[in-house]
């Protein structure tokens, strides 16, 4: 089953080419490591998904249907997430904010959410923090908190922008083990430069740099990430350059990806 369908899709804005002939299946379970430099298009391929943006032409869909239609089945976790930390508002308060449904807050279940919002912390294990003010936590708790405020709403997808930048790399680790369990239920996209640490636990890396080039689990390999690290928004994809004994693919204009 698909989950996104991404076909023949470009998007420019003022003009200059942001993404061009993008053709991306993600399936049901699937756990994608998004890379590639900054300014490639990574976190503008995100905002198609999620109907932020509109491509100049292609087609994005999401279970079948127009990333619009379908706004409760995604869970997102933008990358910087400004707080003020000084504000007075707890983690329950945050989880609560993703359980807000704007077309029917008068018939809100006010204790339901807030059971709803209370487990999402203990999956997340931050249980314990609830009611904890959010300028009190840690960087990785925070994340935490929000992946927890993207899960109330029980989506089927999760996408997150860098969620690792602000978390020393033992707190790397342990979020991609949280990250591997939450992916026994629902699917996951991340935006990451952590390539060492989460090639362990995706089971496919998209490079975008403008193009997508897709790579399986079976194509991952350590020297195919370290060339990773010297990609550069002018550069393709040095995947395509590793030596022939590393296999890879590259998908062409026209053609769908699809991993079977």
């Amino acid at each position: 089953m698909s989950i996104i369908e991404m076909k023949n899709l470009d998007f420019a804005y003022a003009g200059e080419t942001i993404l061009a002939s993008i053709n991306l299946t993600v399936k049901d379970k699937d756990f994608l490591a998004i890379i590639g430099p900054n300014g490639g298009g990574k976190t503008t391929l995100l905002k198609l998904m999620l109907g932020l943006l509109t491509p100049d032409r292609g087609t994005v869909l999401i279970n079948g249907k127009p990333p619009g239609n379908t706004d409760s089945s995604i869970g997102y976790v933008p990358q910087n997430v400004h707080m003020n930390q000084s504000f007075p508002i707890s983690a329950l308060d945050v989880v609560l904010m993703g359980a807000f449904d704007p077309k029917n807050r008068f018939r809100r279940n006010q204790a339901k959410y807030k059971k709803e919002a209370l487990d999402a912390l203990d999956r997340l294990e931050m249980g314990d923090y609830a009611n904890k003010k959010i300028g009190t936590l840690s960087g990785g708790q925070r994340q935490r908190v929000l992946i927890a405020r993207a899960l109330v709403s029980h989506p089927e997808l999760l996408l997150l922008d860098e969620p690792t930048a602000s978390i020393d790399t033992k707190g790397q680790a342990e979020f991609y083990e949280l990250l591997a369990i939450l992916n026994k239920e629902i699917t996951i996209l991340v935006v990451s430069h952590d390539l060492l640490v989460i090639s362990r636990y995706v089971n496919a890396v998209a490079c975008v740099n403008q193009r997508l080039h897709y790579h399986d689990q079976a194509e991952i390999t350590g020297d195919m990430l370290e060339t990773m690290y010297s990609c550069t928004v002018e550069d393709t994809c040095p995947v395509e350059l590793v030596a022939h004994g590393f296999p890879h693919r590259v998908l062409k204009p026209h053609e769908d990806h699809a991993h079977d």
